[in-house]
């Protein structure tokens, strides 16, 4: 089901970025529109992961440094299927965590130092089961890709108000202009959070099947607390890569880059409890 709805969301940001690439310059602008696209995703393709691990100066972990660690992720790695990942620390209070790699075989997985500080191993092992979860998945590439396309679409929006000033044909002061530049940006964006809260879910389900889903459940509760007293300092465009939420407050549900916290974790009490949770 999941695979069928991302692929449909997919389908939308598409048609919206051929739609307002049409509205540029007709047919010849659409298929600007897709090179443009098409550009974009491979530079993200090749190099998303090593531009978001020094965005944050990560630093990879090695195996005399944590050896718990890494005993622990080869373990969760081979009941996953995939090979493990190589294992990056940040030096950041605040408790999170995120994968990134375009591939099973280039998967990283990212901790902080307050993840390991406030949590217990148990509690860690379901974040990198979770992690693991979206590299199996692919899900790093997905939300890139699918970033890169909702970026398209803003700035050939923007490219469209500023020829408005210069040009005053029929069709730039029609309707669809006006929709291209105020709502399908606006729209791209909804689409975009709807595939990173989707994918949440199923490395949530993931994590608990190769780990146990009552660890994941109290470390997403745990991080919840210490993250709302301290908040990390993150990129707003990589939001959507952290296991919760890296920012304190935020917006309304709507616009929020993950599933509220209370349903995942009842989801996994009831994947423990299923008789009993409801």
């Amino acid at each position: 089901m999941w695979i069928i709805r991302t692929a449909l969301l997919f389908g939308l940001l598409t048609g919206l970025l051929l739609g307002i690439g049409y509205l540029v310059g007709g047919s010849s602008g659409a298929f600007v529109a897709l090179i443009f696209a098409g550009a974009m995703n491979f530079i993200s393709y090749w190099f998303s992961d090593k531009i978001v691990l020094s965005m944050y100066g990560a630093k990879e972990i090695s195996e005399n440094e944590n050896p718990a660690l890494h005993a622990s992720t080869a373990s969760l790695a081979q009941k996953a299927g995939i090979p493990k990942p190589k294992i990056y620390f940040v030096n950041n209070p605040s408790p999170n965590a995120f994968a990134t790699g375009r591939s099973p075989a280039k998967g990283a997985v990212v901790v902080t130092k307050g993840l390991l500080d406030n949590m217990e191993m148990r509690e860690v092992e379901g974040v990198i089961a979770h992690e693991l979860g979206h590299i199996k998945n692919r899900d790093t590439l997905i939300s890139a890709m699918a970033a890169t396309v909702a970026g398209a679409i803003s700035f050939i929006a923007n490219m469209l108000q500023w020829s408005l000033f210069a040009r005053r044909d029929e069709r730039n002061n029609s309707g669809g202009a006006l929709f291209a530049i105020i709502f399908a940006p606006f729209m791209a964006m909804l689409i975009q959070l709807a595939i990173s809260r989707s994918r949440e879910y199923s490395a949530d389900s993931f994590g608990a099947k190769i780990a146990s889903p009552l660890n994941l459940a109290s470390a997403l509760r745990k991080l919840d607390n210490v993250t709302q007293r301290v908040p990390m300092r993150a990129d707003p465009s990589t939001g959507h890569l952290f296991i919760v939420n890296p920012f304190k407050g935020g917006l309304a549900s709507l616009f929020m880059t993950h599933p509220p916290l209370q349903d995942r974790i009842k989801r996994l009490e009831e994947m423990a409890y299923p008789k009993l949770v409801r």
